[in-house]
């Protein structure tokens, strides 16, 4: 299906965008906390001061600068410094185990991390130096580290409590010799909507996550139709977003983005909870929750549900999953989006194709999602274009989709590859394989995903272990968590010995035929 671009009032870039923003809605709310609210004209003027002390410190177009906040002001401010002087954002997961954290930083080239000092009641300094090791001997803010060779410097945004890390205010005004306004204005003005803007870290095919580079018109142009789809869902009244997507993933940059173009208040929380939503939504008048469906049940089958007036929302009150509604056949999803289109489809040129042969099926049968166009990713970070696209520009998803004549979206069967959802987030099985196989006790590890009620699908390990080894789902439950995110840990473990897993005549474990041996080691059977 072709697209049209938008008609736009601004560059395609993120710095056009909020400076647009503060020059024409200054007093107009962009984020609202349970305790604190920051207009358009605040944040634009704040993440100019910022940008001003960062060109001071040498950062400028393509450098690399890590971010580590939770769903904040502070991020939101980062972000957009450095994107107004064209360096490349990198977010960090702040729900990344210790292990997991060490080879993002590594892989990623961070060359400045920004931090607070205390996360979610937890230390940062810890954090880092146990995925650094390198890090607790370093004795100044100078680093040379060979865990992560390209990373110079750590600002912390709170005091400093180590030797390694500078304090970086971001409150504090430039000084005399910094940058001035003018030389601001002229460092914007060579950022363009082809520079890389920002790399989202994802679940790979491989046991390394995977970089998505999205460039300035990439975010613009995905970002573009959330204000009007926003305003369609909220009816009558003015659209104002419950935020339950982490900024740093595809789903909180597009909506921050859309908040901007729109313009819409973005009501935001530290992480989320079911009662500070419902307190936001019954003082703010919120009107449409951004996150996954299993956000929307969490409000919903919350005991105190019935005690807030939650009238300004109903598509979040009303407990139906919108993608299952108006749907052409019973019990399949459209299609929610992927990292590589910033979890959208805007702008967004799509095919379906029948992946033996390349050819293009028919209207409602079943084949390979392709895209291509503004709206999609600019290459895999580190990885040449061609591995991602082939030659006529298209990216093949794996998706296995159907679409209708006259309809343009994409409703979804699964996944040619391996790839579990669970949740609404990409889990690569190697990956986990990987990360288990490193357990001294474990000879090998294979993982699938199996249907879950709640998440879509869940994470199944089946474990063959050394002889003599004990199965403890527990045990093994608190070491994952020590080196894989909390949603890529194994929801469930199957102990087998090491003559139950099947091989091919290659020496790799047939995963086919023990995908088919489940129901019988398990109960249940993969997705």
């Amino acid at each position: 299906m072709s697209i049209k671009l938008p008609d736009l009032d601004i560059d395609p870039t993120l710095g056009a965008a909020i400076r647009h923003r503060a020059a024409t809605t200054p007093d107009t709310d962009f984020l609202v906390s349970e305790d604190d609210r920051w207009s358009y004209g605040q944040i634009e003027a704040a993440s100019a001061r910022v940008a001003r002390r960062m060109l001071a410190k040498g950062i400028g177009k393509g450098t690399r600068v890590g971010l580590y906040f939770t769903y904040g002001p502070e991020w939101v401010i980062c972000w957009l410094a450095a994107s107004r002087i064209g360096a490349l954002v990198i977010p960090l997961s702040t729900i990344y185990a210790p292990l997991e954290l060490g080879r993002v930083l590594k892989l990623s080239d961070i060359s400045v991390l920004i931090a607070p000092a205390t996360l979610l009641s937890r230390s940062v300094s810890d954090a880092f130096e146990t995925a650094l090791p390198g890090l607790a001997a370093a004795d100044g803010p100078d680093l040379r580290l060979a865990e992560a060779p390209f990373l110079r410097q750590i600002w912390m945004t709170d005091a400093a409590d180590r030797p390694w890390a500078e304090h970086f205010d971001l409150t504090a005004e430039p000084a005399a010799t910094d940058p001035d306004a003018a030389l601001l204005a002229a460092v914007e003005e060579e950022v363009v909507s082809s520079d890389p803007a920002v790399v989202v870290f994802t679940s790979g095919s491989s046991a390394l996550p995977k970089g998505v580079v999205h460039t300035h018109g990439s975010i613009i142009y995905q970002s573009s139709m959330l204000p009007g789809l926003m305003q369609a869902r909220s009816g009558d009244l003015p659209a104002k977003i419950i935020c339950g997507m982490p900024f740093f993933w595809v789903g909180g940059i597009l909506t921050l983005a859309g908040s901007m173009l729109g313009p819409i208040p973005l009501m935001i929380m530290e992480r989320f909870d079911p009662v500070t939503a419902m307190t936001l939504i019954e003082r703010e008048k919120a009107t449409v929750l951004m996150g996954w469906p299993t956000l929307q049940q969490k409000i919903v089958n919350h005991p105190d549900f019935d005690r807030f007036d939650l009238s300004s929302a109903p598509s979040i009150t009303s407990g139906i999953d919108t993608a299952m509604t108006n749907i052409p056949v019973p019990g399949v999803p459209v299609h929610r989006g992927m990292s590589e289109t910033l979890g959208s489809f805007a702008c967004v040129e799509t095919k379906v194709i029948d992946p033996d042969t390349g050819d293009t099926v028919a209207w409602g049968e079943d084949g390979e999602l392709c895209v291509r166009g503004p709206g999609v990713m600019d290459a895999y970070y580190k990885k040449p274009r061609s591995e991602a696209f082939d030659a006529d520009g298209w990216f093949h998803s794996g998706d296995k989709v159907f679409q209708l004549e006259g309809d343009p979206r994409s409703f979804y069967r699964g996944r040619y590859t391996e790839m579990i959802k669970t949740s609404g987030a990409n889990v690569a099985p190697r990956e986990v394989e990987a990360a288990i196989e490193e357990f001294e006790d474990v000879v090998h590890c294979l993982v699938f995903g199996v249907p879950d009620e709640d998440q879509g699908e869940a994470v199944l390990a089946v474990v063959a272990q050394k002889s003599g080894a004990r199965p403890d789902k527990a045990d093994m439950t608190r070491r994952a968590r020590l080196t894989l995110s909390g949603y890529k840990v194994p929801k469930h473990w199957v102990f087998v010995s090491e003559e139950t897993i099947p091989w091919l005549g290659s020496g790799k474990a047939d995963k086919l035929r023990l995908r088919a041996m489940l129901p019988e080691l398990t109960g249940r059977s993969a997705a």
